[in-house]
C-alpha cells in the first residue's frame, strides 16, 4: 500500500490512534448500535447529506424508533416522515428521496439491491451513500468520499482532484480494496477534528511529515 512519498498503511495506523478519543462518524456509530442493515445504512446517509453528524445521528435514531423497515417508513406517509427528519436540511426532499429508497425495497422483496449501480439508479442517491452503505452495512470494499476525505487527501498531495467524485476514482486506483471502507472510517472524522477547514492542527498532526499542506495558509 505504498505511494511514492506516502507509507498509506503507516499513516492510517497513526491516523487511527489519533481519533480515538472523538466520535465516530455517524454510519460507523449506527453499525455498533445495530442500525447494520443496507436499507438503514443508506436511509442515514441520506439524512447526513449537508448535514453534520451531531445531527445526523439523533434525527436517524428518532427516525428508527418509529421506522426501521422499508414499509413501516412508507405507512408513515410523506408528511410524518418529514416531520421526523427536522433539524437534517431539507427534510421535504429527503422524505421523498426516502420515500423512493423505501418503493424499491418493497419492489425487490423488501431488500434493497446489493449493488453500487443499483443503487446509484434510485433518484438521490449518489456515489457517497451508496458506497457508504455498502461499505458499513455489507463489507463491501468500496471507498465514500464526502468533503472530509476530499479535502485531506488534496492537502496531503496524495490527489490533485477537483471533486470528490474525481477524488473517489484515484483513490480507488493507489488504495488496496481491503482498506477502501476504512477511509472514510478514519479520514472522516480526521478530518474533522483533527485536518480541520481552517485552522487544522498541523502541530500535532500525526502525518505532518507526509502532508505537503497545499492550500494551508494558517495553522495552528
Amino acid at each position: 500500500m505504498n505511494v511514492p512519498d506516502y507509507p498509506l498503511e503507516e499513516m492510517l495506523r497513526r491516523i487511527e490512534d489519533a481519533i480515538l478519543p472523538f466520535p465516530k462518524a455517524a454510519m460507523f456509530a449506527l453499525r455498533e448500535q445495530g442500525f447494520d442493515t443496507l436499507f438503514e445504512q443508506l436511509i442515514s446517509c441520506i439524512i447526513s447529506i449537508r448535514t453534520l453528524d451531531e445531527t445526523t445521528l439523533p434525527v436517524s435514531l428518532r427516525l428508527f424508533q418509529k421506522a426501521r423497515t422499508p414499509e413501516t417508513i412508507l405507512s408513515l406517509g410523506r408528511e410524518p416522515l418529514a416531520h421526523l427528519l427536522e433539524g437534517s436540511t431539507f427534510p421535504g426532499q429527503k422524505a421523498d428521496t426516502i420515500r423512493t429508497v423505501a418503493e424499491a425495497a418493497v419492489q425487490h422483496g423488501g431488500q434493497l439491491p446489493q449493488t453500487f449501480d443499483a443503487l446509484t439508479a434510485l433518484k438521490g442517491v449518489g456515489p457517497k451513500c451508496a458506497n457508504l452503505a455498502l461499505g458499513v452495512a455489507l463489507n463491501v470494499p468500496a471507498i465514500s468520499v464526502d468533503i472530509h476525505v476530499h479535502r485531506v487527501v488534496n492537502r496531503w498531495g496524495l490527489v490533485q482532484t477537483s471533486t470528490p467524485e474525481k477524488t473517489l476514482k484515484v483513490l480507488e486506483a493507489i488504495i488496496p480494496e481491503n482498506r477502501w471502507t476504512d477511509i472514510n472510517r478514519d479520514l472522516m472524522p480526521f478530518g474533522k477534528f483533527i485536518c480541520t477547514g481552517t485552522l487544522p492542527k498541523c502541530s500535532t498532526c500525526p502525518v505532518a511529515q507526509w502532508c505537503k499542506r497545499i492550500g494551508v495558509t494558517r495553522h495552528r
